[in-house]
């Protein structure tokens, strides 16, 4: 099998963010900040970074702060300038013209639409998914979670899915793999089941948001089969794949943060606050103060 280069990025953002309410009624819940950039914004680099050359942006109602965001702000950027004030801050905010393209999901249908969504932008060629809440920070040494998992897809091509081991009493929260032969971080993908239930999942490595996947996969999507929840589940038109096409899991060598989450977003703000070299001392000093 020929593998294709990895060119094109989905980002799916049209969720709703109802667990960040009221903070998400008018601010999209991939623009809140991890100290001072935004979610998707990590995301984007984290793309950029793995050689993503173009960025999809599935998108919903009240979404467009995300669109603002990676456009030019010129009375903001006139009004610094004039200041003596740095643009540096803004670096990661432009982008080559043409490297972002916008689709709108019209109905929260599930995270399988939302991808589908995007099949005419992505054409016939092989692409990453990235899931803006599931912030991700490479190990020490290590690069981001997608470089990752590009790095693995040029030996291996096919599909590939993020993974990471989870406690057995939380695999209903997750798509789980059916594992085969293990290589290191790559493990053999022979089975995808969506939210078992604890006790009944067939190991604790649990898919995590980032995936690479081939075009074939729109064509599953089409059917509009609904899943669990009553929303067409990317899992299971993954798991339909599986046996017609090279499929792994890579296991992710550093931390997630679950953004999706209260705990697991104050989590992320506390740990990167922490690794900074302007602001850490005093966070750290700060901390120090409340649990003594």
């Amino acid at each position: 099998m020929s593998i294709k280069p990895l060119r094109k990025a989905v980002f799916p953002v049209g969720g709703l963010g109802t667990r960040f309410l009221p903070a998400t009624k008018a601010l999209p819940k991939e623009m809140l900040p991890v100290v001072d950039r935004p979610l998707i914004q990590y995301a984007v680099d984290e793309a950029l970074e793995a050689g993503i050359e173009q960025l999809i942006f599935v998108t919903g109602r009240g979404k467009s702060a995300i669109e603002d965001h990676f456009d030019i702000s010129y009375e903001l950027e006139t009004t610094m300038a004039a200041r003596g004030k740095s643009l540096d801050a803004l670096d990661g905010t432009r982008l080559k013209p043409g490297a972002i393209a916008y689709v709108r999901q019209q109905e929260p249908m599930g995270l399988g639409h939302a991808v589908w969504c995007a099949r005419d932008i992505v054409g016939d060629e092989p692409f990453a998914v990235l899931l803006a809440d599931d912030f991700m920070v490479g190990a020490a040494s290590q690069p981001g979670c997608l470089k990752q998992m590009v790095e693995a897809y040029n030996k291996v091509g096919g599909n590939l899915l993020c993974a990471q081991e989870v406690a057995d009493s939380h695999t209903d929260k997750y798509g789980i793999i059916t594992p085969g032969t293990r290589d290191g971080t790559l493990t053999q993908v022979q089975g995808l089941v969506e939210k078992p239930k604890a006790g009944t999942a067939p190991s604790n490595l649990a898919v995590i948001g980032r995936y690479i996947l081939q075009p074939e996969v729109m064509r599953v999507l089409e059917g509009q089969e609904k899943g669990a929840g009553g929303e067409i589940q990317l899992t299971d038109a993954m798991a339909r794949m599986i046996g017609g096409q090279p499929f792994h899991g890579v296991t992710f060598q550093g931390t997630r943060y679950d953004c999706g989450d209260k705990a697991g977003y104050a989590q992320a703000n506390l740990a990167l606050a922490l690794s900074r070299e302007d602001i850490g001392p005093a966070v750290r000093e700060f901390a120090r103060g409340l649990l003594g």
